[in-house]
């Protein structure tokens, strides 16, 4: 069976047209997900996306103006954490790969051994300590114990879904339905964070150059609501206590749906030594441009994501709507999955991934481009949604295929899932702590004023380059890369035939061997 390296891997065509044996199709009914299976394996993704929203669009804020750090040892958080992130994942891909099959799976009890932990860590970062000088060790200490209790779950999460299924339309379905329940979990983060805390905005500052317009701006910048209460810093820190408190009991319950709701199949042979499958995991190819484009268009939206919120309160003007803005993005995109998911089917997920990444790009410029409008800015938003979607779906989809190509011309070599889920974020995760590092930092160049009721015009520009001219660059640059990734849907579709006809030879193996025993 030849294996070329442009893809040309299908000279056996005898082999592909042979009919299924009673073995195959005994496989194939074994191969069958439930929409219950489907559904209670995507809810397992939602805390990941949950806490991720949280954190993405409401830390960097919530450190600036909340617990009130400098901006330079704010950003050493974000990288901190972010780079201690990125270390954690392989090697927690290593621990897992070589981890021992129990009768609930290999997967499952990472997942619900590091829950009771992560919860804790994660209510813990948004509690402000009752002291000074060591709030900077604190955060830095529940963000990286949380990152490293979430990669416990998540890496044998993403690894479960070559497991919960051999087949890949069975693959493709389950991780379409993860999808559409991850994005449905940012804009639940988007919502309990953003709802929860817009109600009790930390009042800001009037500093020299503010000049109050009128009595209604004037209450609404020094905190005061309809009823003439005032809003504290202290009501604003319970809120953010109160938001977190219900992330925890939604992602208890989700983690608790998916074990008792999935499955986690037994791999059939021992996984490959770590050195070993980082060599043969980073040398594949297809593997590697994957990761590439993956990290530049990550990087595009964590930029964006991260400094949203400053970029809406400050340069936009819409301090008390913001919240409502991300909420906006976020349920366009969760409107947009189905037709995504179509998309990929009817024209491939190489020009998903085109279509649905550019689409975004005008709409980034538009926002720093057009005068303060809040109804544009909620139409520019609902907009950018639907490109928000395809960067949530696509790359996750492509992944099991990149795994099956892999299997394809390693037919040897087994149990390299998870090391293939762990480095498929490491280096956008370490990338992504560098990049939030140096915003913070920029902001801090730019003179940020911190619980400021304005910020210098440095501030906004710097703001304007981060949410609309890096993102561009960086969609651009991951774009490029993709147009050398090799997996179109014909090779795609020659794997998943040759993949199936390896498993029928194995299922034809087993039971010739049980009949020879049963003879003996």
């Amino acid at each position: 069976m030849a294996k070329g390296e442009g893809g040309e891997q299908y000279s056996n065509a005898s082999l592909l047209n042979k009919p299924p044996s009673s073995n195959s199709v005994k496989l194939e009914s074994r191969k069958k997900l439930s929409v219950c299976n489907k559904l209670c394996y995507a809810i397992g993704g939602a805390p990941y996306q949950i806490t991720g929203s949280a954190l993405g669009f409401f830390l960097q804020i919530y450190l600036l103006d909340v617990a009130q750090l400098d901006p330079f040892y704010a950003s050493i958080i974000l990288f901190g954490g972010r780079a201690w992130d990125a270390i954690t994942d392989p090697t927690v891909g290593f621990l897992v790969s070589r981890s021992q099959w129990t009768r609930i799976g290999r997967m499952l009890p990472w997942i619900m051994l590091s829950t009771p932990l992560a919860v804790l860590s994660y209510f813990l970062i948004w509690y402000v300590p009752p002291f000074e000088d060591g709030k900077v060790i604190w955060y830095l200490f529940f963000y990286c114990a949380f990152q490293t209790l979430q990669t416990c779950f998540h890496v044998p999460y993403s690894a479960l879904t070559m497991f919960i299924s051999s087949e890949q339309k069975q693959r493709d379905s389950a991780t379409a339905f993860r999808m559409t329940v991850e994005v449905l979990g940012t804009v639940l983060g988007t919502a309990i964070q953003g709802q929860i805390v817009g109600m009790a905005n930390a009042p800001c500052i009037q500093g020299p150059s503010d000049t109050v317009a009128d009595l209604s701006n004037f209450s609404q910048s020094i905190g005061l609501n309809v009823s003439g209460h005032v809003i504290s810093l202290e009501h604003t820190k319970k809120a953010y206590m109160i938001a977190s408190g219900v992330i925890c009991l939604i992602y208890i319950l989700c983690a608790v749906v998916l074990f008792f709701g999935v499955t986690d199949g037994r791999p059939r042979s021992e996984p490959m030594s770590f050195i070993r499958g980082i060599k043969l995991v980073m040398g594949h190819g297809p593997y590697a441009k994957l990761v590439m484009v993956f990290l530049f268009i990550s990087l595009a939206f964590m930029l964006l994501e991260g400094n949203f919120a400053l970029f809406c309160s400050y340069t936009l003007g819409f301090r008390n709507d913001f919240q409502n803005i991300l909420l906006v993005i976020m349920l366009s995109a969760t409107l947009a999955i189905p037709f995504w998911q179509w998309f990929l089917t009817r024209f491939g997920k190489k020009k998903a991934v085109y279509c649905g990444t550019l689409s975004t790009v005008p709409f980034m410029i538009l926002v720093v481009c057009l005068e303060r409008n809040l109804i544009v800015t909620y139409v520019v938003s609902f907009a950018a949604g639907v490109g928000v979607a395809a960067a949530f779906l696509l790359p996750w989809s492509m992944l099991p295929d990149v795994i099956d190509d892999f299997q394809v011309q390693n037919p040897t070599s087994t149990g390299h899932e998870a090391i293939f889920c762990s480095f498929y974020v490491f280096f956008t995760k370490f990338a992504s702590g560098v990049s939030l590092g140096i915003s913070t930092l920029s902001l801090d160049f730019a003179g940020y004023i911190t619980r400021g009721c304005s910020q210098p015009e440095e501030v906004h520009l710097t703001l304007k380059v981060l949410v609309s001219a890096a993102p561009v660059v960086l969609i651009i640059t991951g774009l490029v890369i993709l147009y050398s990734y090799p997996i179109d849907e014909k090779r795609r579709q020659g794997n998943r035939k040759l993949l199936q006809e390896m498993r029928e030879n194995e299922a034809d193996s087993e039971t010739d061997s049980a009949e020879l025993a049963n003879m003996a």
